[in-house]
């Protein structure tokens, strides 16, 4: 039986905001109380907004349509208060299935972020990993990062930063993902992406 992160079953995921093969995601410099994040569409239409709260001992937030937040899409919830390897399932937010799972190696990540995917039966079905000289962005923070998921060995997504003083930009290529990936999934390790570049951000 497949599952929502493989082939995804709604039909309205493949027409309107879910349609494209590019994304670009942005975090604006200003953000009180939480960062936020938006998705913009090739044509500049805003297709998901998440306000991340930084003052939550559980990490926990929702992806929304727009930023008025009256429409969810996915909910991402770190599975324990506590825990090594980070797991973040992500759940449909209309139906509260989950549809899968993104295992963070935390070792592995000091020098290259690197995520285990696994599907709803916590199954493993692929990779996100950052490329590149991960090292080196550690110690010169103006060199841009850059990442590709798999699922089944094969590349179904590409995430890049974009250099820009003052915003945090990322951009997701799924022109060679075929359906193989729901574009909320990979939404969701976007931002993942973005938010571990903000947080490194923060530490320095």
């Amino acid at each position: 039986m497949e599952t929502p992160l493989v082939n995804a079953r709604e039909v309205y995921l493949q027409q309107g905001r879910f349609a494209y093969t590019s994304y670009t995601l942005k975090r604006p410099f200003w953000s009180l109380f939480g960062r936020k994040y938006h998705v913009y569409s090739p044509d500049g239409g805003l297709v998901a907004f998440v306000k991340h709260p930084i003052f939550r001992l559980r990490e926990e937030f929702t992806i929304y349509t727009d930023d008025s937040e009256r429409e969810p899409l996915l909910i991402l919830r770190a599975r324990k208060l506590i825990q090594w390897n980070v797991c973040h399932d992500v759940f449909d937010a209309k139906t509260g299935e989950k549809t899968g799972t993104l295992r963070k190696r935390t070792w592995k990540s000091i020098l290259r972020d690197t995520w285990d995917v696994l599907d709803a039966n916590d199954q493993p079905a692929g990779l996100m990993e950052e490329d590149g000289a991960a090292f080196l962005r550690r110690l010169f923070p103006l060199l841009t990062s850059k990442h590709h998921i798999e699922l089944g060995g094969q590349v179904v997504a590409r995430i890049r930063q974009v250099f820009r003083f003052f915003v945090k930009e990322f951009t997701l290529d799924l022109s060679m993902a075929q359906g193989r990936i729901d574009t909320r999934f990979a939404l969701a390790c976007a931002l993942l992406c973005l938010m571990a570049e903000s947080r490194r951000e923060s530490q320095r």
